[in-house]
């Protein structure tokens, strides 16, 4: 739900810090002190528009800021975490508007597109009015309704997981049928290519081994003769490096008491022959143990040949022929099955469809006998909320298994709230007949009826009482009290019978001098609530009559209990 509003230079708000609390919450205000301020605010942070004139006169951005808890919510949850944007349970979403028009979106502190903002804000809140954000409106939305009103989601899972399966096994068969016309010609192709890397046989590491065998073996002449020439020059007899090294020795032998420097020289010499030595040893066994097989070398280098120009046939590169031996050979067998393989494939496609069909099927009958619950319970309410010429019609297709091309993983049912709100009209699309203090009401109705199954934890509803009054406006009262005692409501209202119901109430001021204008929002105690629903009923002069009546008024929405 929704914990906390910030707003910094929003139209007429210079700064605002709300702390909102679950149940329902009324806001009021005299007309034009700006009620629907903190709806447009939130309506930001959800992805709706940014205008330059949502910046406060003479500042040079608005800031919104709206806080969530989602430890109940976990859509969300999950959409974050996929998303990468997850913070635990609660979300930060946050909208900046500069004085030239531009804005930036924000979900935990990263920048994201506004879109994104817009998805994961109707997992948040739906808001209720003649404006954007409505849910009802989208028809997709009506077959979620009744799933989550029916709460019984076995039957759906099972449908999901049974189409998942038959596009699985679907799409391997069509993709073999469809590959039937080429398949001759690359089968005939791939045969070849590969027979022809199957004689080549090349293992995992030869080419590495052979390249490396190649250059010691072009070169053996060369270091052999290097190895001998560097051998006679250690051991010559008048002028080898050890003959040289044993005179040095024996000189620096000769020198009595010498300083540390030409002991430490002597030592050096000392090593510098025993090195010597083993090294020589090392070169006279080179030389007297090399054998250089003179047939070796064009063998390698056939091989080699071989192996390059099978890789530029191919047009890639030598070590790349181990793994393109193994994909052609992989897409061989695939192709290489025959027409009983090819018709198993099909028999398993048409039965994983008759699975899900008959899952489908199953769920079908579930949401008709869920629609007409609901459809009855809607009007119910719909009667009360004085809307008595006004019918609700669950319409319901359900697609046969000829008309495979229409189901979904959500099944085969086409789903879709009408309306007729007048004697003898044919129920039509809510969009196109509804008006927006009608659509208010009715998703009012809708909401009260669904609010238990509700994945949405928090109803926005913007003046939903206009054009009502009297018992009609208490009820209304009692309903959103009802839906806040289920949830979090918040409620922009004009009538004190709404007013009355709230369980926190928030009053808007606005101040105005010569040189601006400045609206506030507080939270109201008792004294104070009484005050203002009094305002409502009698005006600007209120009697002890008014404000006695406010007063009972207020009292009897506090007892009113959860149902």
């Amino acid at each position: 739900m929704l914990t906390h509003l910030s707003v910094h230079n929003f139209t007429l708000v210079d700064k605002l810090e709300l702390e909102i609390d679950a149940g329902m919450t009324a806001i009021t205000g005299e007309t034009g002190a700006g009620k629907s301020i903190l709806l447009g605010a939130l309506g930001l942070t959800l992805g709706d528009r940014a205008d330059a004139d949502k910046v406060r006169n003479g500042k040079e951005r608005a800031d919104i800021c709206a806080t969530f808890d989602l430890s109940t919510i976990t859509s969300a949850k999950e959409w974050l975490i996929k998303q990468e944007l997850s913070n635990d349970s609660e979300c930060l979403l946050r909208r900046v508007v500069t004085r030239d028009g531009r804005s930036r979106g924000y979900i935990n502190g990263k920048p994201v597109p506004i879109a994104q903002l817009k998805e994961l804000g109707e997992m948040l809140i739906d808001i209720h009015s003649q404006h954007a954000h409505q849910s009802l409106l989208k028809k997709t939305n009506h077959l979620h309704l009744l799933d989550n009103f029916a709460n019984d989601p076995h039957l759906l899972d099972q449908c999901r997981k049974n189409y998942k399966l038959w596009q699985k096994q679907l799409n391997q068969f069509t993709t073999l049928k469809n590959n039937a016309a080429e398949a001759g010609a690359r089968l005939q192709l791939l045969r070849y290519q590969v027979q022809e890397l199957d004689e080549l046989a090349i293992e995992l590491g030869e080419l590495e081994k052979l390249e490396h065998e190649q250059r010691i073996l072009s070169s053996a002449e060369i270091t052999l003769q290097a190895s001998q020439q560097a051998s006679n020059l250690c051991d010559d007899d008048d002028h080898g490096l050890l003959q040289k090294l044993s005179s040095v020795i024996q000189l620096m032998g000769n020198i009595q008491n010498k300083p540390e420097s030409l002991t430490n020289a002597h030592e050096l010499f000392i090593n510098a022959q025993i090195e010597i030595q083993e090294a020589q040893h090392e070169l006279r066994h080179y030389v007297d143990t090399f054998e250089l097989d003179h047939d070796r070398l064009p063998i390698i280098e056939s091989r080699l040949s071989s192996i390059y120009e099978i890789a530029r046939k191919h047009k890639i590169s030598a070590e790349e022929l181990l793994n393109f031996h193994t994909q052609l050979s992989e897409e061989l067998s695939l192709l290489d099955l025959s027409e009983d393989q090819l018709l198993e494939l099909e028999q398993a496609a048409q039965a994983a469809f008759l699975d899900f069909f008959s899952s489908a099927e199953q769920l079908s009958k579930q949401r008709q006998d869920t629609a007409k619950i609901l459809q009855k319970t809607i009007n119910s309410e719909l009667h009360n909320l004085s809307m008595k010429n006004a019918h609700i019609e669950i319409s319901h297709t359900a697609f046969d298994q000829n008309q495979a091309e229409k189901a979904s993983s959500n099944g085969i049912d086409d789903i879709e709230i009408l309306i007729s709100t007048n004697p003898g009209q044919a129920p039509k699309s809510l969009i196109k007949v509804a008006s927006g203090g009608e659509l208010s009401r009715v998703s009012l109705a809708i909401q009260v009826v669904t609010a238990q199954s509700s994945s949405i934890p928090t109803l926005v509803f913007d003046e939903v009482d206009v054009g009502i009054g009297g018992a009609t406006a208490d009820i209304v009262g009692q309903l959103l009290r009802k839906l806040g005692n289920q949830g979090q409501v918040i409620c922009v209202t004009h009538l004190p019978q709404v007013a009355s119901k709230a369980h926190e109430h928030l009053e808007v001021h606005k101040d105005v001098d010569s040189s601006s204008a400045q609206s506030t929002l507080s939270k109201l105690n008792k004294n104070e609530r009484i005050q203002e629903v009094a305002r409502m009923m009698g005006g600007v002069n209120l009697t002890q009559q008014t404000i006695s009546l406010a007063e009972e008024m207020i009292n009897s929405g506090s007892m009113l209990k959860a149902g």
